[in-house]
């Protein structure tokens, strides 16, 4: 539970109080009561809260020492700017960021969301069965927000269960976007580390340089196969590993599907790997809907140019029952997430905070007053 404490060096910062939970120290806005812990990931601790002022239950994650790696402040930032234009029920909802005391020296970033009740990655551990019924709607859900993202120019670049939420009555939202970029940024910034390996396209594995939405529809198929068998369809220990489980379930590939492959050493590695005849999908998943398995197979193909679209996917058969196309409304308008990688300390935290003040109104009048 949340424990109240005294602020460090005992200094009160106003509109501030403290909690301790997790051995972590939380500097909050009076407005917002802490609850409990409920996770904590690479990038901070979240805790369940309620905001006094509307009643409404949210989740506040503490982003520790944001500045301490500028990998990991760019990604915030990213995603801060990214979530204040998202607007999508399958995506999850920033509400608010927290306005640090100090401009110009605040370490840590404070984001209020919307509280969901758990994820996929702890429904498919339990010991809960899962129907067609409750497979087919978290696809249809995932694909939604996904067929949002994609008409925003966002790619999302890390779906996995962990980062699809989901409440009591199967709403599902996707959240983490800090290695969301936008999908018209061609070489170097697209080609580092993407994706938690088991859920990585074929093209990213390769080292391919130009890739783009289908990277997401493959981590989508590989999400689709877990909730399909309950445990992950390509576990790989390493890189090579991981293209090695992929080569045996969907068979070897023909020259023709290898052709996307610009790195001649990693094509030369794919035609190298023993042949295999491949496993069909209807073998490992033999409980599942055939249309179910026919959309699969659609998704997880390894030529990228031959992969199901997230429209296309929709329109599919297996996703008619729920499948409503005037209800899909695109973004508003794309998104430019272009920041440049070699921005030091000072103008990310200036960044940020500009960031911040969005949510800020009456600071924001305040610091306009101020500055003129």
């Amino acid at each position: 539970m949340a424990t109240p404490v005294e602020p460090p060096n005992g200094v009160r910062s106003q509109g501030k109080h403290y909690y301790s939970m997790w051995q972590t120290l939380f500097e909050i806005d009076t407005k917002y009561v802490p609850i409990k812990p409920i996770g904590r990931g690479a990038y901070g601790i979240v805790c369940s809260s309620v905001n006094r002022e509307t009643n409404e239950k949210v989740a506040i994650k503490k982003i520790n020492n944001v500045f301490e790696n500028r990998v990991d402040a760019l990604r915030t930032l990213r995603e801060l700017k990214l979530l204040r234009h998202l607007r999508h029920e399958n995506v999850i909802a920033l509400k608010d960021v927290m306005m640090p005391v100090h401009r110009r020296s605040f370490k840590d970033v404070y984001l209020v969301s919307e509280l969901m009740d758990t994820d996929l990655h702890q429904i498919i551990k339990s010991s809960q069965s899962l129907s067609n019924d409750h497979c087919q709607y978290f696809l249809f859900q995932l694909l939604r927000g996904l067929k949002y993202l994609h008409s925003a120019n966002i790619l999302h670049r890390d779906l996995k269960p962990g980062n699809l939420l989901i409440n009591a009555n199967c709403d599902l939202k996707i959240c983490d976007f800090g290695l969301a970029r936008t999908s018209n940024v061609k070489g170097q910034f697209m080609t580092e580390y993407v994706v938690t390996r088991w859920y990585r396209a074929p093209e990213l594995l390769l080292c391919c340089d130009n890739y783009g939405t289908s990277i997401d529809v493959w981590s989508v198929g590989c999400i689709f196969a877990e909730l399909l068998g309950r445990k992950s369809i390509f576990p790989g220990t390493e890189c090579l590993n991981q293209l090695k489980l992929i080569i045996n379930i969907l068979g070897s590939q023909r020259d023709e599907d290898l052709e996307f492959i610009d790195n001649p050493k990693a094509k030369r590695y794919i035609k190298a790997l023993p042949y295999s005849p491949g496993t069909p999908f209807s073998r490992l998943y033999p409980n599942a809907h055939p249309l179910a398995i026919d959309l699969l197979q659609k998704m997880l193909v390894f030529d990228p140019s031959k992969r199901i679209s997230v429209t296309e996917a929709l329109q599919h058969p297996y996703m008619s029952p729920l499948y409503d196309p005037s209800s899909n409304p695109p973004a508003q308008v794309p998104i430019d997430l272009d920041i440049d990688e070699d921005l030091g300390e000072n103008m990310i935290r200036e960044m940020m905070w500009k960031e911040i003040l969005h949510y800020h109104p009456e600071a924001a009048t305040a610091n306009a007053e101020v500055s003129s």
